[in-house]
């Protein structure tokens, strides 16, 4: 994959939630919402605050999705980003 964000954005790969919550309730496919973390792959040229490699949580409507290779990823702007995991 070749892709560089531009300016203060980003591109995430969204990191899957977990499917069954703390009491081993099952949640089907139709029921989960798109996860709202991913890890950082690339960053543009002037975005400071987060690193590639980072885990961050962003907004459930947050960015523009971006499909690559088969594979869907997601192109946020800096003020996206609600904060950095880990």
């Amino acid at each position: 994959m070749n892709f560089k964000p531009l300016g203060d954005r980003l591109l995430v790969e969204r990191i899957e939630e977990e499917t069954t919550t703390a009491s081993g309730i099952i949640i089907p496919d139709n029921a989960k919402e798109k996860p709202s973390r991913g890890k950082v792959l690339a960053i543009g040229s002037d975005v400071e605050e987060v690193k590639e490699g980072d885990t961050v949580v962003f907004g459930k409507y947050s960015g523009t999705e971006l499909v690559l290779e088969d594979k869907e990823y997601l192109v946020l702007e800096v003020s996206d980003v609600l904060g950095i995991v880990g």
